[in-house]
C-alpha cells in the first residue's frame, strides 16, 4: 500500500518554464532548515545541480509566483531571486543536506512527483478517450439528424392537390388558352 501524500505538498509543486518544480523556501521548510542554509549548501555543491535540476527565477517569474502562492507573501519584498528545483534537484538536496530528516523528506518529495505524474498521465488518457468519444458521437449526430429529417419528411402529410371544378385560366403558362 502506497503512503498517502499530503495535499499541501502536492500544491507546492509549481509549473515554471514547462517543468514541475518546488521553490527553495518550500523545500527548506520541508527539510527543516532555513532557506539561507539550503542555498548555502547548494552553492557549496553547485556541480550537483545542473540546469535540469535547478534554476533561478527571473524577477518577473518571482513576481508571478509570489502573487499566485499566498504562503510565499513574505518573499514579496526580498531582493534575492528564489531558486526552484525539479524532482531530481529536490532529491539531490536530500543528499547534500545529509540528515535523517533530509532522507525522509527526499523520499516523500520523489513520491509526490511520481504521484503527480501518474495523475496527469491518467487525465491525459481520459482526455484522449473523451475526445475520441466526442468525435464518434459527432459523426453519429450527423447521421441521426439525417434520419430524423427523413422520418419527418415521411410523416408530413402530402399537400392535397385541389382541382377546381370547371375550367381555369392559366394565362402565364398557357398563354391565354383555357384548360
Amino acid at each position: 500500500m502506497k503512503p498517502e501524500i499530503p495535499e499541501t505538498l502536492v500544491r507546492r509543486i509549481l509549473l515554471i518554464r514547462g517543468q514541475r518544480v518546488m521553490i527553495d523556501a518550500d523545500l527548506a521548510d520541508l527539510y527543516g532548515v532555513p532557506t539561507k542554509r539550503l542555498n548555502e549548501q547548494v552553492k557549496r555543491n553547485i556541480e550537483r545541480f545542473p540546469d535540469d535540476f535547478m534554476f533561478q527565477l527571473t524577477p518577473d517569474e518571482k513576481t508571478e509566483v509570489v502573487a499566485n502562492c499566498d504562503h510565499l507573501g513574505s518573499r514579496k519584498f526580498s531582493s534575492s531571486l528564489p531558486r526552484v528545483f525539479t524532482e531530481h534537484g529536490a532529491l539531490m538536496l536530500g543528499n547534500v543536506l545529509n540528515s535523517p530528516r533530509a532522507v525522509e523528506v527526499s523520499i516523500l518529495v520523489v513520491r509526490t512527483f511520481v504521484q503527480l505524474r501518474e495523475i496527469l498521465s491518467t487525465h491525459k488518457d481520459l482526455a484522449a478517450k473523451f475526445d475520441q468519444l466526442e468525435r464518434k458521437v459527432a459523426g453519429h449526430d450527423q447521421v441521426i439528424t439525417g434520419l430524423i429529417d427523413a422520418i419527418r419528411g415521411l410523416m408530413a402529410l402530402p399537400e392535397p392537390k385541389h382541382h377546381g371544378i370547371g375550367f381555369t385560366a392559366d394565362l402565364a403558362a398557357n398563354k391565354g388558352k383555357l384548360k
